[in-house]
């Protein structure tokens, strides 16, 4: 809205305006070429200017040649042409993770069918169709032994923090239990019992 000005012999005034309470603004006089706060126009550097005069369509194309292409996002929204590149790379890793998902699922399937048959079957004809797991065996077998060696090493490790534990206690270093030290002190027979079923084990 622009400013109400009133020039007479005297000068140049900005007329009094009334306020939204009613009230009113006393007029002001203004010296000649003043321009109000509101009417100064906004500053636009060089590159302002120079996008705002920039057309929005590439040179030489038109506004009918631009129309088809316009159209054709509302039909696409559906498809993966009117996605991203990013979005399509997102699109296409689902459906390799759903496909290797359906993959793992069918061969877990397909390992327990073989070893139900394997376990009601118990005769040598429904372990044949499985040359590969022969061949697996002794692979299995050394895979197990290392595990089982790994259990013994972290029984041991901890029967010992046990062990230090209670010597702790005894000699009086330790005045109060935590409930995690007493825990540990309870599981001592649990853990020597299990050391010794792995160890006749192997």
């Amino acid at each position: 809205m622009a400013t109400p000005y009133v020039t007479d012999e005297t000068g140049k005034y900005i007329a009094s305006t009334q306020r939204p309470d009613g009230t009113w603004r006393k007029q002001r006089r203004v010296k000649e070429g003043y321009v109000p706060q509101e009417e100064v126009p906004v500053y636009e550097n060089k590159y302002v200017k120079f996008f705002k005069s920039k057309p929005e369509l590439p040179p030489g194309l038109s506004l009918e040649a631009a129309a088809p292409p316009g159209k054709q996002p509302g039909k696409a929204e559906g498809g993966e042409t009117g996605l991203s590149k990013a979005a399509k790379r997102n699109l296409k890793r689902k459906e390799k993770r759903k496909q290797q998902q359906e993959k793992g699922e069918r061969e877990t399937d397909e390992l327990i069918q073989s070893l139900e048959k394997v376990s009601l079957g118990g005769d040598a004809r429904a372990a044949a169709p499985q040359p590969a797991c022969g061949a697996q065996g002794p692979a299995d077998g050394e895979a197990a032994a290392s595990e089982k060696a790994k259990k013994i090493k972290n029984l041991r490790k901890k029967l010992r923090q046990v062990e230090e534990l209670q010597q702790r206690l005894d000699s009086g270093e330790i005045k109060q239990l935590t409930k995690e030290q007493l825990e540990k002190l309870g599981r001592r027979k649990a853990l020597e019992e299990e050391l010794q079923d792995l160890e006749l084990d192997l």
